[in-house]
């Protein structure tokens, strides 16, 4: 186990072995089996190329042998922050191979979050993307290179030569790298908190394994499927989910996009055939609109996975007419666990819920401030603890004393309620809570009723301080034509049944919500915004 990590405890790990859920498969055994089985059909297509899964397995063994012949070891970490390209599925193969740890970075972190990456990792080499939609990466990796000492190597995509390795040339004669611990961090996910520098997520060989083998099973995924990652590849979401290993590992083919727009997707989706995708609601959102006016052909995809935010249910209840498939709402963490509407789930399920645990060793709790179950149906923090789930973030002790529970539990920080049924309902995050006045707001539910206003595309609450309430409640909106007045909109969620202390104290109009690199409505950005002076709308009386 890697030093800083926190191991299941041996006889919870044994009842997984046992249970078949554990199997002791390297990652990179999974991409060797699935090339045993369709070695010339196609594994990755981006752009023009297109390339099998003997190129593909090839070319992470070459890779790994190359990595070494730089003198990166098993155990070492390795920073890996690259766009949806070919290069990127190659060299994290490549690592888990060798035994190295990949530790994920999106492409739009920059000094800051690279830096703390490095550091608290003690990353030895760091991949980069080279110039990537304008910014030159090669010279934030020489400024970080400064201020981590253990960092000593660089690998680009287009590498400017000296000591920034161009990436083609880490190549050489295959070699064997076996003896690697199941048990032990494959790679390093990041939190997705939006209010502070990355915690670092450790992610086992087994866990992660029987993570996209679960969900591919959920997907019923195939040689026949075609799997579209929208989202950057170092999401979860888009990696596991089943995303691109569970599609590489079901004989299927991974197609990658540049960018999330309709145009760009919808041409993908026609052209190779697409059968799944996953997205986030904002995305959802904008190919709805789209689809009124594109001509593309999507009537090949099965199945879009909508997960990363809440998706309102007026969104939810547009996915299978518009784009005529079936929706699948996912609610899932990187420290773990997922939740997933089935097929055979009721149409309330699907548009009103976000299904039920993938795992039947999935335990969850919902609890309120007294770490006291909550009575069924009623709404409270969410604990998790299971065999994907993590047991501690990676070197983080003093965080880990109050994210855990003494016997395990992880505590998540959403809202959520369990129906009837079993299934997940989440309601927000404990921190996305206006307290007014004594009075707590969920900032989701305001949303929802908003959305479900006709002059409203998309709707983002927020808390800003009043030296009378507290806080009051500023919405962030993006009219859908004509912008709706605030005396309008307080009238609409009146008859909607809302109760006037959770109708908005103030609306701001935007062309766009600001969102963080995971796709989610950046609300810090939005409460620094509300500090600003007023749009005229902001003073209209309600």
């Amino acid at each position: 186990m890697v030093e800083g990590s926190t191991p299941w405890p041996a006889d919870v790990a044994q009842r997984y072995r046992r249970a078949g859920l554990w199997r002791g498969e390297p990652l990179g055994a999974l991409l060797r089996a699935a090339t045993a089985e369709h070695g010339q059909a196609t594994a990755l297509v981006h752009g023009d190329r297109r390339i099998s899964y003997t190129e593909l397995d090839r070319w992470a063994d070459r890779m790994a042998a190359g990595f070494a012949r730089y003198g990166i070891a098993p155990g070492d970490r390795v920073v890996v922050q690259l766009p949806n390209v070919p290069e990127f599925v190659a060299v994290c193969f490549a690592l888990f191979r060798l035994g190295a740890k990949p530790v994920f970075a999106l492409p739009a972190h920059r000094s800051q979050e690279i830096g703390h990456l490095c550091r608290i990792t003690g990353a030895v080499a760091y991949v980069l993307p080279g110039v990537h939609r304008g910014f030159d990466h090669r010279v934030l990796a020489k400024q970080v290179r400064s201020g981590a000492p253990a960092l000593r190597l660089l690998f680009s995509l287009s590498g400017q030569g000296g000591d920034v390795i161009d990436l083609s040339a880490v190549d050489d004669a295959p070699r064997d790298f076996t003896g690697q611990d199941p048990s032990d961090a494959a790679f390093f996910l990041l939190s997705g908190g939006t209010t502070a520098l990355p915690k670092v997520i450790p992610r086992t060989h087994d866990d992660y394994a029987y993570q996209v083998r679960a969900t591919a099973e959920v997907l019923s995924m195939s040689t026949s499927d075609v799997y579209l990652a929208v989202l950057p590849l170092e999401f979860n979401f888009t990696w596991g989910c089943p995303g691109v290993v569970g599609t590489l590992a079901s004989g299927g083919t991974v197609v990658l996009a540049d960018d999330p727009t309709a145009d760009d997707c919808f041409a993908l989706i026609a052209a190779e055939r697409v059968t799944v995708t996953s997205v986030v609601p904002s995305i959802a959102q904008m190919w709805l609109e789209a689809a009124s006016w594109s001509e593309a052909d999507l009537s090949s995809l099965r199945v879009v996975q909508i997960g990363g935010a809440k998706l309102q249910r007026s969104v939810a209840e547009r996915i299978t007419p518009v784009l005529g498939c079936q929706l699948q709402q996912v609610f899932g963490m990187a420290e773990g666990l997922l939740t997933l509407t089935r097929p055979g789930d009721g149409h309330e399920a699907v548009v009103a819920t976000q299904g039920s645990p993938l795992s039947e060793a999935d335990e969850i709790r919902i609890v309120g401030p007294d770490d006291r179950d909550v009575a069924p149906g009623e709404v409270g923090e969410l604990l998790t603890r299971g065999p994907y789930t993590l047991r501690g973030y990676y070197r983080a002790p003093e965080h880990n004393a109050i994210a855990f529970t003494d016997d395990g539990f992880y505590r998540s920080g959403d809202l959520a309620r369990l129906t009837a049924d079993g299934d997940l309902v989440i309601e927000g995050r404990i921190k996305d809570v206006v307290i007014r006045g004594g009075d707590k707001i969920s900032a989701a539910e305001v949303e929802g009723h908003l959305l479900g206003h006709p002059g409203v595309l998309r709707a983002a609450v927020v808390g800003v301080p009043d030296d009378f309430l507290g806080e009051r409640t500023c919405a962030y909106l993006v009219a859908a034509g004509e912008r709706p007045t605030l005396h309008d909109l307080k009238s609409a969620l009146r008859d909607r049944g809302l109760a006037d202390y959770k109708l908005p104290d103030r609306v701001e109009f935007l062309d766009e919500l600001p969102v963080t690199p995971l796709g989610k409505v950046d609300k810090k950005a939005l409460v620094l915004l509300a500090d600003r002076p007023r749009t005229p709308v902001a003073n209209q009386k309600g």
